[in-house]
C-alpha cells in the first residue's frame, strides 16, 4: 500500500525549503517530486508530491502517526492537503494511466521537445524568478517537474551534475500539437527552450543539461568540464573504435576518422 500525498504552495522559497528539509531527513518519505503549475491567468503554484510505502508487516497506525508528524513540519497551504491510498503497483503505473488517456485523444504520438536541467541550489531562486511566469507563462502542454537531489547519491556515474552538494532537477516535459497555432505548437516550445538556455548561460547559473544535444567536441568538453579527461580516457580504453552510442556525437568513429 502507498500513502500518496499532494500539497500546494504559492511561495517558492517555502516550497524549496520544505523539499530540502525532506531530502535531508532520516526515515522520511520514499518518494518526492515537485511540479510548477501556471494556469491561463498567469498564476503560479508549486505542488509537492510525496509518498510513503506501507508494507504488510508494518504497523499502519504507527506509520500514519509518523506521516502526520512529518507533515506537521511542512509549511504548505493547509486547505490543499490531498491524501489517497493506492496499491504499490498502481502507484508505479500512474504515468502509464495518463499515457492511455492521451492515446485515446490522439495526443501521445506527437513531438516531445523536452528540456531537462540540473541546477545548483545556489542558482535555483534566480532561475525560478526569471523563468517561471516570465519565459514560461503556461504549463498546460506538459508537466514541469522540480525537485532537489543530494549529489552524494550520484557519485558513480558519468552523468554530469552541478558542483554543489544539493542540486535541482527542472524538467520541462512538453508535448507539441502539430496542428496548433498557439503556445503548444512545436516552434513556440523550441523557442521557449532556447530562451531558457540562453538565460542560464548569460546569468552564469552553472546549469548542466541532462541528455543534451551538442554538435561539436568543444561543446561536449565544456559540458563535462573537469570530468572530460577521465571520461575520454575510459572511452579510449573500453571502446577504442567508438562503436557504442554514436548518436550522441561525442566521439567520432574510427571508420569516420579514416575517411576524413
Amino acid at each position: 500500500m502507498v500513502r500518496w500525498i499532494r500539497v500546494l504552495y504559492t511561495d517558492f522559497t517555502t516550497f524549496t525549503n520544505d523539499q530540502e528539509h525532506l531530502i535531508s531527513s532520516v526515515d522520511s518519505f520514499n518518494y518526492l517530486e515537485g511540479f510548477v503549475i501556471i494556469n491561463r491567468t498567469g498564476k503560479t503554484l508549486f505542488c509537492l508530491e510525496i509518498a510513503k510505502y506501507i508494507y504488510q508487516e508494518q504497523d499502519t497506525e504507527s506509520i500514519n502517526q509518523k506521516i502526520d508528524e512529518q507533515l506537521s513540519k511542512l509549511n504548505y497551504i493547509p486547505a490543499t492537503l490531498f491524501i489517497s491510498e493506492v496499491s504499490y503497483v498502481g502507484f508505479l503505473d500512474r504515468v502509464h494511466v495518463n499515457e492511455m488517456k492521451l492515446r485515446e485523444k490522439g495526443l501521445w504520438d506527437v513531438p516531445h521537445p523536452w528540456l531537462n536541467l540540473l541546477i545548483p541550489k545556489r542558482s535555483i531562486h534566480h532561475f525560478a524568478q526569471h523563468v517561471f511566469g516570465n519565459i514560461l507563462t503556461y504549463t498546460s502542454n506538459g508537466p514541469v517537474l522540480i525537485y532537489p537531489v543530494n549529489k552524494s547519491k550520484w557519485k558513480k556515474t558519468s552523468m554530469v551534475t552541478p558542483d554543489e552538494n544539493v542540486f535541482y532537477l527542472v524538467a520541462f516535459l512538453s508535448s507539441a500539437i502539430p496542428s496548433s497555432t498557439g503556445k503548444d505548437r512545436l516552434q513556440h516550445i523550441l523557442e521557449q527552450n532556447k530562451r531558457i538556455l540562453s538565460f542560464c548561460r548569460k546569468a552564469r547559473l552553472s546549469v548542466k543539461q541532462y541528455l543534451p544535444h551538442y554538435n561539436t567536441e568543444e561543446e561536449w568538453k565544456h559540458h563535462f568540464g573537469s570530468q572530460w579527461e577521465t571520461f575520454s580516457r575510459k572511452k579510449s580504453t573500453y571502446d577504442p573504435l567508438a562503436i557504442l552510442a554514436p548518436g550522441q556525437r561525442i566521439f567520432t568513429r574510427a571508420s569516420e576518422r579514416a575517411q576524413q
